[in-house]
């Protein structure tokens, strides 16, 4: 693993496509926006505002017209020590809503279970991506699932379950670990069949990690690049950013956005994230002044 401290990455560098089921993402100096969508009434940062259907779509609509490239549609909480969610209620949930949206809306659709009954009938309605917090690891049907449909999928670090993730999280070195874990998983994958092209990492920022693990993963996200993966990162408005602000209850849409500009100065092709406009109009105004490659942009 490079032992590289350098705080952004050469773009030449970096895994430049990810294959999705039907359609391919070409990244860019920025990163593409995932858009979240939580139909469920407990997570961590909006648990029922979107539990409604027609809420859920009408979220979708807003996201894609603030700049969002993906929607994440989840319908089972995975915040520390959450409920689990049966698979029933779970499709119950998020079916009807990514039938709605795949029906009416552009840009790629991921759909967040780590169950495969749910991915499948997700897949069936349209969606592009599985974005599982344990790794394709949770069910044993889901990467045979991936394989079969040729999704895109992307595989995340996470220490434990949810309901047991922030017990005691240990490592030896964080980054090293969880470096580790990702490079195995990726290789797993791809023995199991999965075309490379269509593999995405994520570190699992606040699955499994102490607050001061999560500063230093957020810090050193450029060193996953050397796995030839396209790179997300879920780091919006999570516990780490009330401890660095010294106020749990402070608003944390501008310091999501101000760890954005971090990620994409590193790199990273995939920001997964609540608040897309905010984030959207902070990285076009940061590319505009040259905070990429110090040409600022040329107005007519």
């Amino acid at each position: 693993m490079p032992d590289s401290t350098a705080k952004s990455f050469p773009p030449e560098q970096r895994a430049k496509r990810w294959q999705l089921r039907t359609r391919a993402l070409t990244f860019g100096p920025l990163p593409v926006l995932m858009g979240i969508i939580n139909v469920t009434p407990d997570s961590f940062s909006d648990g029922g505002r979107f539990f409604d259907t027609r809420a859920a779509i009408d979220r979708a609509h807003r996201l894609v017209d603030a700049g969002a490239g993906i929607l994440d549609i989840g319908g089972e909480s995975t915040r520390p020590y959450s409920t689990p969610v049966a698979a029933d209620e779970e499709r119950r949930r998020v079916i009807p809503v990514v039938e709605a949206i795949c029906s009416q809306v552009a840009i790629p659709i991921s759909i967040d279970t780590s169950k495969a009954i749910v991915a499948r009938d997700a897949i069936a309605a349209g969606v592009e991506i599985i974005n599982d917090v344990t790794g394709l690891e949770g069910d044993d049907r889901m990467v045979p699932l991936a394989v079969e449909s040729g999704v895109g999928v992307c595989a995340m670090h996470m220490q434990g379950t949810p309901q047991t993730m922030q017990d005691a999280p240990t490592y030896d070195d964080i980054v090293a670990d969880i470096y580790r874990y990702l490079a195995a998983r990726r290789d797993n994958l791809l023995v199991s069949g999965i075309d490379p092209a269509r593999i995405c990492l994520d570190p699992g920022i606040g699955f499994g990690k102490t607050h001061q693990h999560n500063l230093t993963l957020l810090a050193n996200c450029h060193r996953f690049h050397d796995l030839a993966c396209p790179l997300l990162v879920g780091h919006s408005r999570k516990g780490f950013i009330g401890k660095v602000l010294a106020d749990k209850l402070a608003d944390r849409t501008a310091a999501t956005v101000g760890v954005s500009l971090a990620l994409a100065l590193q790199g990273i092709q995939v920001i997964r994230v609540h608040d897309v406009a905010e984030t959207s109009h902070a990285l076009k105004l940061f590319a505009a002044v040259g905070g990429f490659d110090g040409q600022p942009l040329q107005l007519d």
